[in-house]
């Protein structure tokens, strides 16, 4: 039995030159926007912060737990637009003994404490909510209209910045926070509109909690893909079962098992598998072909395989591509 390891840069000439400059060109781009990633992330940051103390002393003001709620929200996305900062600054830095895969799983470290921070933001805002609407109490509608169209501004620039970033999982889960509070910048409008022309109070906290609803929806979606991650899942554009079946069809692969895909971190998906294959001798021009397969059909750039053969004596071609009991 042998181990092989592939990684595209790591063979020069012939067959693999393509995938050279395929693979470095990704990463050279990949450094390339980083740092307008941060850049973009800088801004939000200012912005939302500084909007969000304007937010907490209208609501004060004008006694509006909408304005209050989306005060709140713009200091969560404030802290979620420095966590996604931090954590694209801390994801560039290179691998070394100690983490030898890098520190790009910052980004799904930051997803994750940026969705279990809003959480408990909801739970906060509803609670406060309820206790509005038993005991209502009077609201500026001309005051939360006028801070709150300000507000509406200041979130679709955040939201226009952040959209820019759809590989970045931190820029995503911030963009996310950002669109939270651009639907509670609508509902401290709409809010505003029915006090100051009905006069109905109980609208500021009805509105807040529906508000509440769309955002959980979004953080809830963020924080599964977080855990996933985190738990080494297969990406969700990937199947397991179809990537098994590729390999197992190249010619001279007998059987594939100890099948493992995951992301390390953005779009980098590693996979490690262990097969059976006819002979030996063989073995380099089909490790070639395999990583030619999952690098051009699938993304994979990360490729660990190990091969295992007994000469003269060829198998069935069999795909259990489910982890082994160990």
């Amino acid at each position: 039995m042998s181990h092989a390891h592939h990684h595209p840069h790591d063979q020069a000439g012939g067959h693999h030159a393509d995938h050279d400059h395929e693979f470095d060109h990704s990463h050279h781009h990949h450094h390339h926007a980083a740092p307008a990633s941060q850049k973009r992330l800088l801004f939000a940051l200012l912005i939302t912060g500084g909007f969000g103390v304007v937010e907490l002393v209208g609501g004060w003001w004008t006694g509006s737990l909408a304005l209050i709620s989306d005060a709140g929200h713009m200091f969560t996305d404030a802290a979620s637009l420095l966590l996604a900062l931090i954590a694209n600054l801390v994801g560039q830095r290179p691998a070394n003994e100690a983490n030898s895969y890098g520190y790009g799983r910052a980004e799904v470290l930051g997803a994750l404490i940026n969705s279990i921070a809003m959480i408990a933001l909801v739970v906060w805002i509803g609670v406060e909510a309820v206790q509005r609407l038993l005991n209502p109490q009077p609201v500026n509608g001309g005051g939360v209209m006028i801070i709150a169209v300000i507000g509406l501004v200041v979130n679709i620039l955040s939201a226009w910045q952040l959209s820019h970033d759809h590989d970045n999982m931190n820029s995503r889960a911030a963009l996310l926070h950002v669109l939270g509070d651009l639907l509670g910048s609508v509902a401290a409008i709409a809010a505003g509109a029915i006090i100051y022309f009905t006069g109905w109070q109980p609208i500021d906290p009805i509105l807040s909690v529906l508000v509440l609803g769309l955002i959980m929806r979004s953080t809830w979606a963020l924080l599964k893909q977080a855990t996933h991650d985190l738990m080494e899942g297969v990406p969700a554009h990937l199947k397991l079962h179809d990537i098994g079946m590729a390999m197992a069809a190249e010619p001279g692969v007998q059987e594939v098992h100890d099948l493992h895909v995951w992301r390390i971190a953005g779009q980098r998906v590693a996979l490690s598998a262990h097969l059976q294959i006819d002979d030996g001798q063989h073995w380099p021009a089909l490790l070639a072909r395999l990583n030619r397969l999952l690098l051009e059909r699938y993304r994979i750039d990360h490729v660990t395989l190990q091969p295992n053969w007994s000469r003269g004596q060829p198998g069935k071609r069999v795909i259990p591509i489910h982890p082994r009991p160990h």
